[in-house]
């Protein structure tokens, strides 16, 4: 109730999860010095945390480069010749930037305003279907590796990041997958426009002067599974590699640029922190009260097999996602739900990944649905408007969402490939 009213009142959630907990602390008659030793201990003794702010930077020096230009004349060139072909446009390049950044905001942020441009210019689509597109196809990020979310699951769940890595690629395509069919379907029944196709021999120039950039998943993922670098070097690396093509190849930024990227990076990374920091001394308190072995107890009494199991965190979860925001149900909801899971024996990189999708569809979820409002705010429409368009793209992510769920396969295949042996 504290850390309720503490968010009432204005305090962010990060800080109110440690205020609430030292008030625990203090009521139960237990040292509240204790609060300090875990944040200390959490924050400080995982190396996995390292890699969040690398990957936040690597895709600020994405955003402040010419980058975006050069892979969106590529996706044009791939499929900008279909019907709806912006709108599909929208969708590969949020798969493509979702193996540099690692977020869905920064996606958002990344593509949003250009592609709003791109998309209402001359009135080719509505203001509303711009932003919805942007919206959900921003969802793909942190499914397909690197992964922001993914990096915090392994940190509360103790899984390994370059499994968990690989068992969101195939259901981040599957994403992307569902959304460029529904909007053929949309673009056949509103008569959206094609656009003027790409010359066949413009092909080879238009994907040399994106070739670089396309090399970065590559490059990342290459290292990361060759064995050449741990996750935390693999998102150095990222950034490293991020500069070096801006700069160096590119030569699209300038050192003010790099300036302004390396601040906003510190920003988010301190947001971020401040909720992890919430989340170490929290998880505390309900480690303490025994809530997650009580729980698992709960539901183990109810003889659930595992597939009713992840029915109902599916819908714990995206029932959640309606009000709260992401990084909040990742370190705060799911560890409780991990020693149930593990107990029915549950592939916890298999949980992992859906639960991601499922904090990530609630990113497109009213009424909080954090990206609703920075697209609603991007694109300057009413939020009921891009609600009402933003609903198809829900309903078909939901049933992929399913797939996913109940076919493990999905996720695991990839992870086996590389020896895993869940």
């Amino acid at each position: 109730m504290a850390i309720v009213a503490l968010s009432l009142l204005g305090l962010p959630i990060g800080h109110a999860m440690i205020g609430g907990s030292v008030l625990y602390l203090y009521l139960a008659g237990l040292d509240m010095g204790t609060a300090a030793e875990q944040l200390l201990n959490g924050m400080y003794s995982s190396f996995v945390l390292l890699a969040i702010p690398l990957f936040i930077l690597a895709a600020e020096f994405m955003n402040s480069g010419s980058i975006m230009d050069r892979l969106l004349r590529f996706c044009n060139a791939l499929v900008g010749r279909f019907r709806g072909g912006l709108a599909q446009v929208n969708v590969v390049q949020s798969i493509i930037f979702a193996s540099m950044s690692g977020s869905a905001l920064a996606d958002a942020a990344g593509s949003g305003k250009l592609m709003q441009t791109l998309m209402t210019k001359d009135r080719k689509y509505t203001a509303s279907f711009a932003a919805a597109v942007t919206a959900a196809s921003s969802v793909i990020g942190p499914v397909i590796p690197p992964s922001i979310p993914l990096v915090l699951y392994a940190l509360v769940s103790d899984t390994s990041i370059g499994y968990l890595f690989l068992g969101g690629v195939v259901p981040g395509l599957l994403i992307g997958v569902v959304q460029m069919l529904l909007i053929a379907v949309t673009a056949r029944r509103r008569n959206f426009p094609v656009e003027k196709p790409v010359p066949l021999r413009e092909f080879p120039r238009i994907t040399g002067e994106a070739f670089p950039a396309l090399m970065m998943p590559a490059i990342l993922l290459g290292c990361l599974y060759g064995g050449v670098t741990t996750p935390m070097e693999a998102a150095a690396l990222a950034a490293a590699y991020a500069l070096l093509i801006c700069v160096v190849l590119y030569r699209s930024v300038r050192w003010s640029d790099v300036y302004n990227s390396l601040l906003r990076s510190a920003r988010i990374t301190i947001s971020i922190g401040m909720l992890i920091a919430g989340a170490l001394v929290f998880n505390y308190v309900i480690t303490v009260e025994n809530i997650p072995k009580a729980l698992a107890a709960m539901l183990q009494g109810y003889a659930l097999s595992p597939f009713s199991f992840l029915l109902l965190a599916n819908l714990l979860l995206l029932a959640l996602g309606c009000f709260l925001e992401g990084t909040t149900i990742l370190l705060i909801i799911v560890p409780v739900l991990l020693p149930t899971a593990a107990a029915l024996g549950v592939d916890l990189v298999h949980f992992g990944v859906v639960a991601v999708l499922n904090i990530m569809i609630g990113l497109i979820t009213p009424p909080y649905g954090l990206l609703l409002y920075v697209m609603a705010k991007i694109a300057e429409v009413p939020l009921k408007d891009l609600v009402r368009d933003v609903l198809p793209f829900l309903a078909v992510m939901i049933g992929a969402l399913a797939l996913i769920t109940f076919m493990p396969g999905l996720v695991l295949f990839l992870p086996r490939l590389m020896g895993y042996q869940g």
